[in-house]
């Protein structure tokens, strides 16, 4: 909560896909799950699959995230007060982070002194303590560090990082790596290296640093991509294993053996004892390294493999893989032969996820979780008491986009959110009924999957069904109609209300669903009463549809959140129009209150191309094309009342356009005035729910607030005090019609966001203004790169003087967020 005299702030919702590079996810001990959104670590909960917080620090992409302790050290840390996480990105940073688990308050502790000089590959741990641990990071110019890290027993202590060791471990990557301690020989260490070489790296060192290259383990083929050592079992102490997986798409496992002190087994050296596998001392024991078992199961990569986490300190024969086939499989030996086996394989039967990145157990072995190429996750739970294979049911996870989001809108009434992003999806957010106290937020469906990079959305007022209209970067906008399986839907959710939506369903809506086409662009409808049965392809086809063909879509009403299979297929909507006319690729959207016109703008270097087109709703057709900008117009709003289309523009001048409707329905348009209302490219306007006032913010870090005169003169009535950083985003909302007051969002270039109250006061000299900052949010509550579109959600007419409001923000770090403000 960010806490101010008059404003409090809740955070009630974070949406987010994890980025697409192997060693992202940690599964930590605490039960919480980390990955990286773009610069920012993001932390879930499987129990509510919620995305409980983001942390800002990193200035580039994050790569992976490990915690201290994780699911494999959970055993050792029942009561721990603090965790602690590690995260590294592509600028070769490393930050730690702490948890404390009686507040559940997140803290920056340090960054790595060192860091290194490429990006950050892979961080492996070792706790040999709860309050000391060592652990490795890998980088992509092969170098590796060993460092050791103390954690303060009292709170008044600080976190000590040292670095003990720096290998060059080799020219290109190193991807992988796992951090043991040798069998029987405490304070010794061993450390296994997997890079692009084929070769598996054993160093060994002590606690106290200086690692050497002992032996190398050949047998794969290609790019070694996961490593993990066991810990030692119940049966035996003196040996461990080591799990590797490759691009060879083969598992093999290693049994690392103490076979003696270094005495007695030179005596018996001889060439016979090589041919189980090289041989290494360390201090004053020998050890031999022997291939245990190779597993053959999957069809493609193997990305990760990790041993199940112990629960009374003893390591479980049970192994986890994932594999770009879209499949995990559970590997165990055989009671009676000893021999490994797949006990269970769970994945995607559907071609909708290239494959999985990486897989982990929870903490008490009874989850296992991938995470996919689409940015996705998808969790297994064991429901069944049999340790054997279990039935493995498909849980709640939280999604989100994997790219940049772009525009964000609320549906007509506030029931759900719609969000576009450069991963080239439309999706639909909204909280879901269920028995907690707290609203929980899921995705409710995908109702654009394409082949372009989406920019821009806006949804279609007025009544009749829910209908957007979307912008990509190609030079049509497309307009979509809810299928009658997303208002069937939309009841199960915390905003369904009853009345609207059954009238809705009243209407007729003949389409079920849609289908996508074979290229991605175009969304076919599925109609209501169209034959269950699929259709034949002409003449069998034989081999002429392997790259056509796209599953039939089979949409349903959902009594609770889809999971991805669904999201990706099922849920889309059908597409009704096509409206050409633009000759650049879409920039800008939006449609005014009544619901009766659109306005798009696309990108432009000319004047020509600057022109803002208005469509008529329902006919499709072009009603007007408004000149007035030389450069991209970046945003469009019509006032509240619908006479004033208001657009700015790259140029750095906004334009306002007044809207006149003939009596035969004919739009007439006319430009009103144009002002060069800042010295830098102008981001966003938005304008005041009470009267003709509105706010324009620019990259010179400024917002301005403006008002229309009786003579229909612009004035500027007030500039906000200098920001931070560029202002990209901003908002305009009512709290009091009689007071003429509102609160304006402000969104920025930093990631970072901030209210300011605002009175306007309209008398015969003209109109004057007076802001106050409200509340700027904390940056853990904040996005961590650019936020690119800010909306308040609609409110009924009826509530004239609010105290809670509800505000929606979207940016460049994936993410899509929802607060709330009490006022």
């Amino acid at each position: 909560m960010s806490k101010n005299t008059e404003v409090e702030a809740k955070r009630v919702f974070i949406g987010a896909g994890c980025n697409r590079v192997v060693n992202n996810v940690s599964w930590g001990a605490s039960g919480l799950v980390s990955f990286g959104a773009q610069n920012a670590v993001a932390i879930f909960s499987p129990k509510t699959a919620q995305i409980l917080t983001t942390l800002p620090g990193h200035k580039a992409s994050v790569n992976c995230t490990h915690w201290l302790p994780s699911s494999k050290f959970a055993f050792k840390a029942k009561h721990l007060d603090w965790h602690y996480l590690l995260s590294g990105d592509t600028d070769g940073v490393i930050i730690l982070w702490e948890l404390s688990t009686n507040s559940n308050n997140w803290r920056h502790v340090l960054q790595l002194p060192q860091s290194h000089k490429k990006g950050v590959t892979c961080i492996n741990a070792f706790m040999c303590s709860e309050t000391d641990a060592m652990f490795a990071s890998g980088s992509s110019d092969g170098v590796v560090n060993v460092w050791d890290v103390s954690f303060p027993s009292q709170p008044s202590e600080e976190c000590k990082v040292s670095c003990l060791d720096s290998i060059s471990a080799d020219s290109k990557a190193i991807v992988t790596l796992s951090l043991a301690e040798l069998p029987q020989n405490p304070g010794r260490f061993t450390l296994a290296m997997g890079g692009l070489d084929n070769k598996i790296k054993l160093y060994c060192g002590e606690r106290t640093g200086k690692f050497t290259s002992v032996c190398e383990l050949k047998g794969h083929t290609d790019w070694i991509r996961s490593l993990d050592f066991s810990l030692p079992t119940e049966e035996t102490t003196s040996s461990i294993m080591l799990v590797s997986s490759s691009q060879d798409k083969v598992i093999r496992i290693w049994k690392l053996v103490l076979v003696g002190d270094v005495g007695s087994w030179q005596r018996e050296i001889t060439l016979a004892s090589y041919i189980e596998g090289p041989v290494f001392i360390s201090g004053k024991f020998t050890y031999q390294v022997s291939v245990e078992s190779v597993l053959i199961g999957h069809e493609d990569w193997v990305y990760s493999v990790e041993w199940q986490p112990p629960v009374d300190h003893h390591q479980p024969l049970s192994i986890l893989s994932a594999s770009m086939d879209k499949t995990m499989m559970i590997w165990r030996p055989e009671k009676k032969t000893g021999v490994w086996v797949n006990v269970v394989c769970v994945g995607e039967l559907s071609h909708c996820a290239l494959g999985f990145y990486g897989g982990h157990w929870s903490p008490d072995g009874v989850s296992i979780m991938a995470h996919g190429y689409g940015g996705s996750f998808h969790l297994w739970r064991n429901v069944s008491s049999s340790k054997e294979s279990g039935n493995w049911q498909m849980q709640k996870v939280p999604s989100g986009h994997f790219a940049a989001v772009t525009d964000i809108t609320w549906a007509r009434t506030g029931e759900y959110l719609l969000s576009v992003s450069h991963d080239q999806t439309t999706r639909v957010f909204s909280s879901w009924k269920s028995d907690e106290e707290d609203e929980h937020w899921h995705e409710l469906a995908r109702p654009q999957v394409h082949g372009h990079d989406i920019n821009c959305v806006a949804m279609v007022q007025g009544k009749g069904n829910h209908r957007f209209v979307s912008g990509a970067e190609e030079k049509v906008v497309r307009v979509f109609e809810a299928p009658l399986s997303f208002l069937k839907t939309l009841k199960h959710t915390c905003a369904g209300g009853e009345g609207s939506i059954l009238e809705d369903l009243q209407a007729d809506v003949q389409v079920l669903g849609a289908n996508m086409s074979a290229l991605g662009l175009s969304q076919k409808p599925i109609y209501l009463h169209s034959s269950s049965e699929p259709l034949e392809r002409n003449g069998g086809g034989e081999g002429l549809e392997t790259f056509e063909t796209v599953p039939e879509a089979a949409p349903v009403e959902l009594k609770e959140p889809p999971i991805e299979d669904q999201l990706a297929f099922h849920t889309l909507w059908p597409e009704s129009h096509k409206l050409y006319g633009h000759g650049n690729e879409l920039f800008s959207l939006c449609c005014d209150h009544n619901g009766s016109l659109v306005a798009s703008s696309c990108k432009a270097q000319s004047a020509a191309m600057a022109e803002i087109w208005l469509w008529e709703v329902g006919t499709w057709k072009a009603v007007g094309r408004l000149q007035s900008h030389s450069l991209t117009v970046t945003h469009l709003e019509f006032s509240y009342d619908d006479t004033l289309l208001l657009s700015v523009s790259r140029d750095r001048h906004f334009s306002v356009f007044s809207i006149q409707r003939t009596d035969n329905g004919e739009v007439s348009h006319k430009l009103m005035a144009k002002v060069e209302a800042h010295k830098r490219i102008i981001w966003a306007c938005s304008w005041n729910p009470f009267g003709h006032q509105f706010a324009t913010s620019s990259r010179e870090k400024t917002v301005k607030i403006w008002s229309i005169e009786k003579d229909a003169r612009v004035k500027q009535v007030l500039a906000l005090p200098q920001f931070g950083s560029s202002v990209t985003a901003v908002a305009w909302t009512g709290l009091d019609q009689k007071e003429k007051s509102g609160c304006i969002a402000v969104g920025m270039e930093s990631g970072l966001i901030e209210l300011w109250n605002i009175k306007v006061k309209e008398t015969e000299e003209g109109t004057t203004a007076t802001a106050a900052l409200a509340l700027r949010l904390e940056p853990f509550m904040c996005h961590v790169s650019a936020v690119n579109r800010l909306a308040w959600r609609p409110t009924e007419k009826s509530e004239s003087n609010q105290s809670l409001l509800r505000l929606t923000s979207c940016g460049d770090d994936n993410c899509v967020r929802v607060f709330d403000f009490k006022f």
